[in-house]
């Protein structure tokens, strides 16, 4: 059946089965049972898709609901004219669904309201998270040119090991400095697995310790029995309980941790974080976007310099070789694999600032590290090098 000829069925079954009992559309038997008797004719298959995409509509995400039930898809994007694109397999692939401007603003509707938010002409731009953790992000006109778009990005059930990560001594090498209370930075670029590997190196905490995370939107699932997950939210439409990141990792200093997890830092709440690694929570972990290490270095200056402290440029550099301890970059590799490409070591800054030494790439470990460990634990192993 061609896509338009679907939509048609749908819509008029769905239309039927409301005007009925508005409960009957989540009823599959009934809605078969609908769909047999106004198209005869339908093939089997086709019966079953169509009553799973009119069931859809009545729970959930509607129509997306079929694709969020997938677990190959990791994203699911709703363009500004209806048409459904979704990332499978490291592959964009446009879907055969297409929603018309009522399915797309009932989608929107459904998303923020539950969560106190809102997203309309006043307040074009809403960040959210579905119950099941995948991330939201919606735009709608007037900044949306052709119809609200939405961003869905999906999170896998089960954490991935570090081992399928990157090559095993570079995994090796990341564990023990986990262990040594290392303070991480991944970086890398949009979708390139800095949560999945953030998440990859948090399974890798001690039980025994409290840790604290931080994000934007919740994304981490950290195994630790000792656990404290905070969210930053914006401020409600009369202009009040807005909670940033900023806000919350300086909350998070009062809250007595181990160790402090940010999910992303993008901008002033640098320096705090800075603060926190040079303060008494050795081990604390982060990402930023950035193509390099050393891009990433040079990215956190910026964050610093932003925070409006005016501190000279020299203090900044020295915060972030103090408080540094290694960047880990993160890469597509192609066919839709992602893996570490790079670990550099934070060393004393030049005249340029903060150096970055390659202790590793995606094929293994040529250097190990020169800055002594801030807990006590073995040396690293020489066997490790290639």
């Amino acid at each position: 059946m061609l896509r338009e000829n679907r939509a048609v069925v749908i819509d008029a079954v769905h239309a039927e089965l409301v005007a009925e009992d508005p409960h009957s559309a989540t009823d599959l038997p009934r809605v078969r049972a609908a769909v047999r008797q106004a198209h005869p004719l339908l093939p089997r298959t086709e019966v079953a898709a169509v009553a799973v995409a009119v069931a859809a509509r009545a729970v959930g995400l509607g129509p997306l609901e079929p694709l969020l039930a997938n677990p190959d898809i990791s994203e699911i994007m709703v363009n500004g004219g209806g048409a459904v694109w979704i990332e499978q397999g490291g592959e964009l692939r446009r879907t055969d669904l297409a929603l018309g401007r009522a399915e797309v603003d009932l989608l929107v509707e459904r998303i923020v309201g539950p969560l106190g938010l809102r997203a309309d002409r006043t307040s074009p731009m809403a960040d959210a998270r579905l119950p099941d953790g995948s991330r939201v992000n919606i735009v709608v006109p007037p900044l949306s040119v052709d119809g609200p778009c939405i961003t869905i990005r999906r999170f896998g059930a089960q954490a991935i090991p570090i081992n399928a990560l990157c090559a095993p001594a570079v995994a090796e090498l990341l564990a023990w400095a986990v262990r040594a209370k290392a303070n991480i930075v991944v970086s890398g670029g949009t979708g390139a697995g800095k949560t999945t590997l953030l998440n990859a190196l948090a399974g890798l905490l001690p039980d025994g310790e409290r840790i604290v995370t931080v994000e934007d939107t919740a994304e981490l699932r950290l195994p630790g029995a000792h656990v404290v997950r905070l969210e930053a939210r914006p401020a409600t439409a009369d202009g009040v309980g807005a909670g940033t990141i900023r806000d919350l990792v300086r909350n998070a200093l009062r809250m007595r941790p181990d160790r402090i997890v940010v999910g992303e830092v993008r901008g002033a709440e640098a320096i705090d974080m800075l603060w926190a690694m040079n303060t008494g929570h050795e081990g604390s972990l982060s990402t930023c976007h950035a193509n390099s290490p050393l891009d990433a270095l040079r990215r956190l200056e910026i964050m610093v310099l932003s925070a409006g402290l005016d501190l000279p440029l020299a203090a900044v550099r020295d915060q972030l070789t103090s408080a540094l301890d290694l960047v880990v970059q993160v890469s597509r590799l192609g066919g839709g694999i992602r893996g570490v490409t790079a670990v550099g070591e934070v060393v004393d800054p030049s005249l340029d600032g903060p150096r970055i030494r390659l202790l590793a790439d995606g094929d293994g470990v040529h250097h190990l590290p020169i800055r002594p460990p801030r807990a006590a634990v073995d040396a690293p192993d020489q066997r490790w090098c290639g």
